[in-house]
């Protein structure tokens, strides 16, 4: 595996839903800057693909994380079924996603497989040093879609105005102050130094 290859899997746990509610939400990929707004800074449609599976569908995305920089790439959904769909996205990332979405009882196990080269210059020239910070943004962004798809699902089912205005909004997207990356460079350069230093 090259330095700027990752492969992540991310398990999630819906209580109260089902498997066609949630590819409904995952599969609408312009909302997603709405209710995962955290990750999803800008989100369009290109191409429709088939008007029945969604395959051949082009999303385009303006995404970022904890971490001082943003991505841009876009995803062309390459399968699709009632139990999840694949796509195969290129610019910034490059690689292949697969949702896999799995009913049990009255809730719904996701499992999210993505695995990736990164394309960005500033990822794919630093991944040898700063791979584990790059991967815990990773992380990070999925840990917020899961908080804010229980949102979306605890929206989705109020019943009166009063439960709607108890839910909170999802969590916005941070600052884009380049302070936590100077650290983090800086700080792996001296550890770089100090373990050369050593030998």
């Amino acid at each position: 595996m090259a330095t700027n290859d990752y492969h992540f899997t991310t398990h999630w746990h819906l209580p109260n839903t089902t498997v066609q509610e949630i590819s409904a939400i995952l599969g609408n990929g312009p909302d997603l800057a709405r209710w995962w707004p955290s990750v999803y800074l800008a989100v369009k449609e290109l191409e429709p693909g088939d008007p029945q599976t969604g395959i051949g569908k082009v999303i385009d995305l303006y995404t970022k994380g904890w971490l001082p920089y943003t991505l841009r790439w876009q995803f062309r959904v390459t399968d699709a079924h009632p139990h999840g769909f694949a796509l195969e996205a290129w610019g910034d990332f490059v690689g292949r996603g697969i949702w896999t979405f799995e009913q049990a009882g009255d809730d719904v196990n996701v499992t999210y497989d993505w695995k990736v080269s990164a394309g960005k210059p500033l990822l794919r020239n630093l991944s040898w040093l700063l791979k584990p910070v790059f991967s815990a943004n990773h992380h990070w962004a999925m840990r917020m879609g899961y908080e804010s798809l229980l949102i979306e699902l605890a929206r989705r089912h109020a019943t009166t105005p009063a439960e709607l205005a108890l839910i909170p909004p999802p969590k916005p997207a941070t600052t884009t102050s380049p302070a936590p990356m100077i650290f983090i460079l800086a700080a792996g350069v001296t550890l770089l130094w100090f373990i050369t230093k050593k030998r």
